[in-house]
This record gives structure tokens, C-alpha cells and sequence, in this order.
């Protein structure tokens, strides 16, 4: 029973490993693979919100200190799960420098740690003082109309 069991997680993996090749766009298909994808993390020290309007969503994580527990955390946990923000349109900034007043800063004034997001038509959807995992994050944007409508927009043919 263990060595059928072995085999049919083998051959599950092997399986799911030749479909991700398959599926690996290159440049020939106008797609962009993992290699040309934007960077998902970003330093938001002088980042311009405005500049991803109707673009990206924003994830932007702020701390007094780089070496915060949650905000390594937070950052932990987007790093497991990239590419679920990447389908969403996500980009992260991250600002630990509170002596900067970025612009992010100066719009969302964080008091230490905090994580929020911005729709891609500007509006602060959520402000949160404690990390999120992805899937939280995931859930709450697919909550949003405007990530609902581009659901139903890359259903149609």
C-alpha cells in the first residue's frame, strides 16, 4: 500500500512538473515568463502611488525598523506566495524608514508597523497593524468590484 502510494505521489509531481513547463510562456507568445515579470517587492522610499493608478494594486507594509518581528513576518509570508499577487495585479512596497516621509508615508501616516492596500483606482481598501498571510490578502481583493469585474472580463472569450 505505501510503495502504490509512493508512486502515485511521484508520478503526481512529475506530472504537475511537465504542466508547468508546458505552460512557461516565451517570448515568442508575447507573454512574459517568471524571468520578465515585474519585481513584485519594492522599495517604497520613493515610490509615486499615483504612477500605478488603474495599473497595480499596492501592498504597502511599513515599519519602524527592518528588523520589526512583523514586519519580517509579513514579509516571510508574501515570499511564500508571490505568484498568488501577481495574478491580482499586486506590486509591495515596503517603507522602514520613518525619517524619509516618503509619499506612501505621508498618505497612509503609519504608526509602526502597518500593512494597507490600494486599489488600483487609489482608494486605501485596508489598513491592518498585524501581518496578513496571502490567502487573507487574496480573499479581501477578490472581495473588491473592480477584481470581481476583471474575473468576469477574463472569463469571456
Amino acid at each position: 500500500m505505501t510503495h502504490r502510494l509512493a508512486l502515485v505521489l511521484i508520478a503526481f509531481l512529475s506530472a504537475t512538473g511537465v504542466a508547468a513547463q508546458a505552460t512557461e510562456a516565451t517570448p515568442e507568445t508575447g507573454t512574459e515568463n517568471a524571468e520578465n515579470t515585474p519585481q513584485l517587492v519594492r522599495s517604497g522610499l520613493d515610490a509615486d502611488p499615483d504612477a500605478f493608478l488603474w495599473v497595480n494594486r499596492l501592498i504597502v507594509v511599513f515599519a519602524d525598523t527592518p528588523r520589526d518581528p512583523r514586519f519580517a513576518q509579513q514579509m516571510e509570508l508574501i515570499e511564500a506566495q508571490p505568484d498568488d499577487l501577481r495574478v491580482r495585479d499586486v506590486v509591495v512596497f515596503t517603507d522602514t524608514d520613518p525619517a524619509a516621509q516618503s509619499a506612501l508615508r505621508q498618505k497612509l501616516r503609519p504608526r509602526g508597523f502597518m500593512m494597507a492596500m490600494i486599489g488600483k483606482d487609489g482608494t486605501v481598501y485596508f489598513r491592518k497593524p498585524l501581518p496578513w498571510s496571502v490567502r487573507e490578502i487574496s480573499a479581501n481583493i477578490d472581495k473588491n468590484p473592480l477584481r470581481q469585474q476583471e474575473i468576469r472580463d477574463r472569463r469571456q472569450p
